[in-house]
């Protein structure tokens, strides 16, 4: 795939952690694996802070809200490298039942500067909106959690923020307790517009192994490895990261968040450094 097109596609997949890279948004094991229908809903229960996402839903009419207050991305590519800032970027949530929410993400401003030649290119503006709906396909006091994440994009974002063409996808988020920690297993399968004929499409895959562990009252860290395996027409591009994030549960309904991504590969963003909060209401 040519430069600039990687360019494009990376900020895409940083912007939109949770459908399009896995970010996206991520899985909070600080919370319990399932929320069981009662009058307590116990701990607030995340898809973050890393790329996985978990497999329980927000409780039946209560609001939730997930976000970056600050993230930022670095890609090389040859003489060129790319930074992706993004203020703020939240997905409100809502349960529509006891094991089934939606989802709305959409960042209010996203800032892409690129520098090549010793001259600077920026562009500002909104990102993408994505509608997501999750639903958790076993009971509340099963050992092994199964959901099941469908999503849809549709492209509200500049071009060079983002590509231009409605895209989507499923997840299936795997949870099962290890002892004390949490694993986690999140395959997803998207299917996106080509790089070179948009009107056409092409599958990628996306794979996340994250193991969340409590390392102190109210707090988690988080571990995992991430692959995209993009099947575009123009050239197969293969991007792999390490992961880490570490939770704080302020009270049962407030998560304050810090974590990094790492690539492993030239195809992959260098780093990516981010803070987060959720609260629930």
């Amino acid at each position: 795939m040519p430069k600039p097109c990687l360019a494009v596609s990376a900020a895409a997949l940083i912007l939109f952690p949770s459908p399009l890279m896995a970010q996206t948004g991520a899985d909070d094991a600080s919370a319990e694996i399932v929320n069981e229908p009662t009058a307590d809903p116990g701990p607030i229960c995340t898809d973050r802070p890393t790329k996985s996402n978990a497999a329980c839903t927000v409780p039946e009419g209560m609001v939730q809200v997930e976000a970056d207050l600050f993230s930022w991305t670095r890609l090389a590519a040859g003489p060129a490298r790319t930074d992706v800032l993004v203020y703020t970027n939240p997905v409100v949530k809502y349960g529509l039942g006891p094991n089934s929410d939606i989802q709305l993400n959409i960042v209010p401003l996203v800032e892409v500067r690129t520098r090549a030649d010793g001259q600077t290119v920026s562009q500002r503006g909104v990102g993408d909106l994505t509608l997501r709906f999750k639903q958790r396909l076993t009971g509340p006091n099963s050992r092994v959690q199964v959901a099941l994440l469908p999503f849809v994009k549709a492209p509200t974002a500049e071009r060079g923020i983002g590509n231009g063409e409605w895209e989507g996808g499923v997840i299936v988020p795997v949870q099962v307790p290890v002892g004390k920690a949490t694993l986690t297993l999140v395959p997803q399968v998207n299917l996106l517009a080509d790089a070179l004929s948009p009107d056409d499409r092409h599958l990628e895959f996306q794979g996340v192994v994250n193991l969340a562990y409590p390392v102190a009252p109210r707090t988690t860290m988080a571990v995992e490895l991430w692959t995209s395996e993009n099947w575009d027409p123009a050239g197969t591009v293969r991007q792999y990261s390490a992961d880490a994030a570490v939770s704080y549960l302020l009270n049962d309904e407030l998560q304050l968040d810090i974590g990094g991504n790492f690539g492993l590969n030239r195809a992959t963003p260098d780093v990516q450094l981010y803070v987060g909060v959720s609260a629930r209401f």
